[in-house]
């Protein structure tokens, strides 16, 4: 039994161009066109940073701010903040940047006030770069340690028994003999220790910034109301419903949340920085554990990124390969979602074993095509590195057109009336529309939220446009909704799949010749996809040099975990688990 019928909506299309406005004629004087060669965009004065952010937002109509990237241009002895600015009715994006000298206090003027999913990326900026943004409430570290020292995306900051800048290091290539750092260090570390630092004797005394910024963030008793304490409840970083090591601080009051701050990090390995140490193509598998549930979209997300740098066009019969690969990841992404959902309900073990029993089909595909079932390391850029065998394509076929439309009637036959099920999803607010929006949030919470805003429709990448489906779009915003644009979404990828398989073509697999190493042109490139979890985003700076200079990842998780806080102060605390799993985040892409 399939559910009502879905709303379905398409978002205004318009033309695709690098640079939509001209900011210069609407500031002149503060703002300049970016004329660097291979760059785009525009430079604003600091000191008008919030005037012109909250004309782009309020005049020009860019209300959904996706990305905020820190750059450390120290030949030129300068810090940039980078902002990519988007309509949620669809089109091309607006670039806008601030450049400050790189000496401390490096200091930036905060978009918080204007966007407030800016909050954990400014927090990401000045963790990593050490870029104070002014005006913000709350500028904790957020994936580094209070204690630790240094902002280490510096250019000028060197890891312990740093080697070299760039890979492959010479100890280990092309001769192959390389001893491990941690064999230098007496703890078997490869850390740098404080002179005379004795771990015994070493005592963390930086947790009162997380309580103090708590506190400040509690909602106040109401007079008139029964005084009651308030109880701080630590859950994580090792609960079995937070989805990995991510750890949340809870105020309560009573049974209700009035007060909430995520602590995370716990598996920060400092992506960004291994990203611009390894070549552009050693970085392919080292995307693939960011959403570990995703490689494919991960790979897909990258390849069209530094394929803008290099202005290639991918083979006909790659592109139709892409598609297939991130629609079946996406079909098993939402059915795991369904099935851990129930296991966070309480629901144990049943429903998401049918969910995975699904996925391992799928992971069949991955591995015949690939060799791996999760780490797949399968696109290339101008297109993907093996061909889809013959008898995987019949396989395909069978699973699109048969077996997961059935089995996704069956779960929904199983599960949408349970009554319990109904009861404890079913009007519990998520997001509205607008707040979703502000927050930066994107994929399905968006849509579930009435935001018809999906980037296969709103900015086509690949060759999503000659593809025939709806974005799914539901109006409560509550979690049932939340729940049930997972069953949509994976019926609009069914449908994307009968095509791409009744129109994939014959021909080569990739229009690039095989290479070691790869020749990216200077400049700068983001490109994004629509990921299960809503936008992944990748910036890319070349200098030319077979390493990327900045590289840089805007993972979905980090970005809608911002809203936790609005999502959940005023529930109760029996809710928290279920309102944390409809954000669907996975650890590997938030704390990178």
């Amino acid at each position: 039994m399939a559910t009502a019928p879905f709303d379905t909506a398409s978002p205004v299309r318009t033309p695709l161009q690098t640079q939509t406005v001209d900011l210069v004629a609407r500031f002149p004087g503060i703002v300049a066109a970016d004329a660097r060669p291979g760059y785009t965009g525009f430079i604003v004065n600091k000191e008008n940073l919030v005037e012109v952010a909250t004309a782009v937002r309020d005049e020009l109509g860019f209300d959904l701010l996706t990305a905020v990237t820190g750059v450390d241009y120290i030949a030129e002895n300068k810090m940039e903040v980078v902002y990519h600015a988007y309509k949620t009715t669809g089109g091309a994006g607006l670039v806008f940047k601030v450049q400050v000298e790189r000496v401390d206090p490096i200091e930036v003027p905060s978009l918080i006030n204007i966007w407030a999913g800016v909050d954990f990326q400014e927090r990401e900026a000045w963790d990593l770069y050490g870029i104070k943004f002014t005006g913000h409430p709350d500028l904790r570290r957020i994936l580094m340690w209070e204690g630790f020292e240094g902002h280490p995306l510096r250019k000028d900051w060197k890891e312990p028994f740093f080697e070299e800048e760039t890979k492959p290091f010479k100890s280990r290539w092309p001769e192959g003999k390389h001893t491990f750092s941690e064999q230098k260090n007496p703890f078997r570390d490869n850390l740098n220790f404080p002179q005379n630092f004795d771990p015994d004797k070493y005592v963390v005394d930086k947790e009162e910034d997380l309580y103090v910024s708590l506190e400040r963030y509690t909602t106040k008793d109401v007079e008139g109301n029964m005084k009651t304490d308030h109880i701080v409840v630590n859950m994580g970083p090792h609960h079995p419903s937070t989805h990995g090591v991510l750890r949340v601080a809870v105020t309560l009051d009573g049974e209700t949340i009035i007060g909430l701050k995520p602590v995370m990090g716990y598996l920060h390995r400092n992506h960004d920085k291994i990203g611009e140490r390894n070549t552009y193509l050693q970085n392919i598998p080292f995307t693939d554990r960011l959403d570990y549930f995703n490689s494919m979209s991960n790979n897909f997300g990258y390849a069209i990124t530094v394929e803008k740098l290099m202005k290639i066009q991918v083979a006909e019969r790659a592109e139709y390969i892409r598609v297939i690969m991130a629609e079946l990841s996406r079909v098993q992404n939402h059915l795991i979602f369904i099935g851990m959902l129930m296991n966070d309900l309480g629901a144990m073990y049943t429903p998401s074993l049918y969910t995975f029993k699904e996925r391992e089909l799928i992971l069949d595909v991955f591995e015949a095509v690939s060799g791996a079932r999760m780490m797949c390391n399968y696109f290339r850029f101008g297109g993907v590195v093996r061909d889809i065998p013959d008898d995987v394509l019949h396989k395909i076929k069978g699973l699109v057109s048969e077996r997961l439309p059935a089995k996704a009637d069956e779960m929904e036959r199983f599960l949408n009336e349970n009554e319990i099920l109904v009861a404890r999803l079913k009007n519990i607010h998520v997001l509205n529309a607008e707040d979703a929006i502000r927050y930066s949030v994107t994929g399905p919470v968006l849509r579930a939220a009435g935001v018809p805003y999906d980037l296969r429709r709103a900015d086509p990448y690949s060759i999503y446009d000659r593809f025939d489906f709806d974005v799914a779009v539901r109006h409560n915003g509550d979690m049932m909704d939340n729940y049930l644009i997972r069953f949509d979404e994976i019926r609009q990828s069914l449908r994307i799949l009968e095509q791409a398989l009744k129109q994939i073509p014959q021909g080569p697999i990739n229009s690039q010749k095989p290479a070691y190493q790869v020749r990216v042109p200077a400049g700068e490139a983001y490109g994004r996809i629509e990921s299960p979890k809503g936008e992944l985003g990748f910036y890319v700076v070349s200098n030319g040099k077979p390493n990327p200079y900045r590289y840089h990842v805007r993972p979905a998780s980090f970005v809608n975990l911002t809203a936790v806080e609005k999502m959940c102060v005023g529930t109760k605390i029996a809710d928290f688990v279920a309102l944390l799993a409809m954000l669907d985040i996975v650890m590997g892409e938030l704390d990178r």
